[in-house]
This record gives C-alpha cells, structure tokens and sequence, in this order.
C-alpha cells in the first residue's frame, strides 16, 4: 500500500521570541521540518503535505529553493490552515488530497528526532483493519495525552486539562504521531467535535472513533524519549541539538572513529570516517565531509564539503570548504583552505597559509604567511614564508603558474598572469611581473640604500 505523510508545521511559536516559523528554527544547520521532510522521503512517501500557517511564504521559499537533502524532488504540497483550530483540524486540512486506499502517517515539523528505524517499527505494527500509535512511557508525562487502555487494548487517548485523577496516573504517553488508512481518517476527522477544555478539535480523538468501530489500534514505542520531544522555545532547541550531535558521536565512535570529548564535536551535514580516525575537540564539520583512514583532525578546526585522504593531519584552527586534500598531507595549524583548491600527496601548507581555487602539486610546500589564489603549483616547489600571488587587478582574476621544482623565495609577490619554469628561482622579496624561464634566477628589488644619521619621527 502507498504511504503519505501529513507534516503539521503551522504553530507561531511565540515562545520562540523570532519572525521565523517555529519548524524553521535549526537542529545541526538545518530547518527541524526538513529533518521530518527527510525521514518521510526515507519511508518512501509519495505525498508529504506540510500544512502551514504563520509565515507560509518564507517556509515553502526555505523548503522549496534549498533541498532538504540530495534526493529531494518536487513531492512538497504545501496546505495553508487559516484558523489555528486544533491537531485535528490540522490534519483535516489534507483530507481532500488523501487517498482511500493509502496509508496516512502524521508527523510533526517541529519533532526533528524520531528515528527512522523507529517510524518504520510504527508502519510494521500497523494491522491491516486498524491503525497504529506511536506512544512513550514516560516517568512524568504531565502535559502529555494519555492512552487509556482496557486490558491490553487502546480505547482512547485524553488530554492532561480534560484527564481525571485515575486518568492522570497513567505513565503512557501520546507522541501525537500515529499511522492510519486514508479512508478512515478522513472519516473520523469529519466526525470530531470541539466540545473540550480547549475547544479545539483534539486529533486524539479519533482513537476513540476508531475503537467504536471495532478497529485494531496497535501501538510502537521510541527507544528513547528524546525521539518525540519538540522544541517551544530555544532553550528545548538546544537540547535537541545536543541531543542530536550527541547521537551522531555516539554512532562515529561505534564505526571507529576515537573522539577526545564526544560533547565537543558538531555535526551540521553528513560526516564519514574511515578506519583510526580521530577528532579533538571542538570541530565543526559541515555539509558532507569524508575522512580517510588514518586522519587527525586537531582541535577548533571547521571542515566544509571537503574530502580528505588517507593519513592527514589538521592542525588545530585550521579551516577546509569544498578542497580536496590528497593523501598524506598536512595542514595548519592556522590555515585556510578555501573553495577550488586541491592538495596532492605529500604536501604540505603551514601556520597562516590561505589557498583559494589553488592546486598544490605532490611534494609541494608553504610554511608559513603565505596567500596563494588562483594558482597552479607543480611538484616539490617550495613556497617560502609571506610568498603573496596577486591574482586581482581590481576587476579581474588572473592565474599564477608554478611548475615544478621551483623556488620562491620569502615576501615574493608574483603578480598575475605569470609563469615561473620548472625549477627556476625566485628570490626573496622580488616582485615578479614577468614570466621566468626555466632554472632561471629572477631577483626584482631596488637597490639598497643606508641613509646616514636617520633622523626617527618623534610623536607630536
């Protein structure tokens, strides 16, 4: 049977304090709802409705103009609920494009963390004349719908304001999420009524419904309760965001990877390590990141998009985004490593070494201070310390060609476009403008002079 999903994503969330809608709010850099956007698309849905309220407009441009993860497509259907009237008058709001012979699972846009093994457990457990509930046991549920059971079967949930004291002992709790044929969940949701506490239009209420007809309502449970926790203001999203990296420590340690403190790491995208990896403390990694066998990454250091070879070692501090470094190179401590650029084996870039769009050739060295945009570098050259390419003219970029077994001596400027031959020397503190041939030795200074008796300035 075909699934849909119903994501419900129309709160305000005062609570918050902000202009964003609250499912916009992010756990590991990314939208809550777009977490529950890629778990439905794990399940296989071939419809998820998001139904929205407060600020529709900016919700569908984030969930439409950024994809949620690399298998997006176009299966979004936003459904607006003008008038906040209740769950059940949330649901109800996808009624007219559900089918009756799909199942209907609804979720939560601001419940980020339900596991996929644990949704897919709720679609095993759903009979085939019957619906199924997902529920937690939770040492203090207060504030939580209990379920109400007679013997081993569910009858109905009821609301904490609406629950008697009897009621009010059961430690079973609704998470709200729940699994049920098209057909009959537009049936009772056509029947619900508002006569409560708080006169809304409770979702709950259908469990009753569906008992009254004689339906099987079979229930799953999280592993943990961090799974179904929401966030209503800022203080509940970090939780969940350290609830979160947390897990995702947990599973890089089971696959191998050796983190100093596994409470100091963050994970904003997808991270994949190889064998005897290991990870000090305070490293952000962001987008999808690969580590080979046998990386070190030091402390403080921020890795972006960015694939990185067997046996590296980043230096505390340094920074990596969509570069490719070659196996058995070193980086930092203090680098930057920026988009386009690409490290061969074997090479190395020190303290206060930034490279943009740059392709550092197998041996190749810069130690220290040194910017190097929009170069070529060939095999073993040596880049000594303050070594500037001047790739922009004020208008356009301009590329720098270093090939192989050459020398540069320290505080060069090699002023784009330039070509410096194979094995040539550059020495230092020459400001280079023209090509250089191969193993020639370009020296541009002015001549030095010793000014007698300088007088220094004096401050005034």
């Amino acid at each position: 049977m075909s699934l849909s999903v119903v994501i419900l994503a129309a709160g305000k969330g005062t609570r918050m304090r902000s202009s964003l809608p609250k499912v916009l709010h992010v756990v590991a850099d990314k939208p809550m709802v777009a977490h529950v956007i890629d778990s439905a698309r794990h399940l296989g849905a071939k419809n998820i409705y998001v139904v929205y309220g407060f600020g529709g407009d900016v919700l569908k441009a984030t969930l439409t103009d950024k994809k949620t993860d690399e298998n997006s497509g176009g299966d979004l259907i936003f459904v607006e609920q003008t008038e906040q009237l209740g769950t059940g008058h949330a649901v109800d709001q996808a009624s007219p494009f559900l089918k009756d012979d799909e199942d209907v699972l609804v979720l939560y846009g601001d419940v980020p963390l339900t596991k996929i093994s644990t949704l897919e457990n709720l679609l095993q457990a759903k009979p085939d004349n019957g619906m199924a509930l997902l529920t937690v046991y939770l040492t203090n549920p207060t504030g939580y719908g209990r379920i109400v059971r007679q013997g081993e079967q569910v009858i109905g949930i009821v609301e904490q304001k609406d629950a008697n004291p009897e009621q009010l002992l059961i430690n079973e709790a609704n998470t709200g999420i729940l699994l049920a044929n098209g057909g009959d969940l537009k049936r009772w949701l056509a029947g619900l009524s508002n006569e409560n506490a708080q006169g809304e239009y409770y979702l709950t209420d259908i469990i009753a419904a569906a008992h009254h007809e004689g339906k099987t309502i079979a229930t799953a449970h999280p592993e943990t309760e961090i799974e179904v926790e929401g966030a209503n203001n800022r203080v509940q999203l970090a939780s969940l965001e350290r609830a979160y990296q947390a897990r995702l420590a947990h599973e890089l340690m089971l696959a191998g990877a050796s983190l100093r403190d596994p409470a100091r790491i963050d994970i904003r995208g997808s991270l994949t390590t190889g064998s005897e990896v290991s990870i000090d403390i305070n490293c952000i990694f962001e987008g999808k990141v690969t580590l080979a066998n046998g990386v070190k990454i030091g402390a403080n250091c921020v890795l972006k998009n960015c694939s990185i070879g067997e046996h590296v070692e980043i230096k505390p501090n340094s920074i990596i985004e969509d570069a490719i470094i070659g196996e058995n190179c070193s980086v930092g401590p203090f680098a930057r490593i920026r988009p386009g650029t690409t490290m061969h084996k074997n090479s190395h870039v020190g303290n206060f070494v930034e490279m943009k769009k740059t392709t550092l050739g197998e041996g190749s060295k810069a130690g220290h201070l040194t910017y190097l945009g929009d170069t070529l570098i060939g095999k073993n050259v040596n880049i000594g310390a303050g070594t500037i390419t001047c790739n922009y003219d004020g208008v356009n970029k301009s590329q720098t060609i270093i090939n192989d077994h050459a020398f540069i001596g320290s505080n060069s400027s090699l002023v784009a476009p330039v070509t410096i031959g194979e094995t040539a020397t550059v020495g230092a503190g020459s400001v280079i403008a023209k090509d250089v041939e191969k193993d020639d030795l370009a020296v541009a200074r002015n001549k030095q002079r010793n000014i007698k008796n300088w007088q220094r300035p004096v401050k005034k």
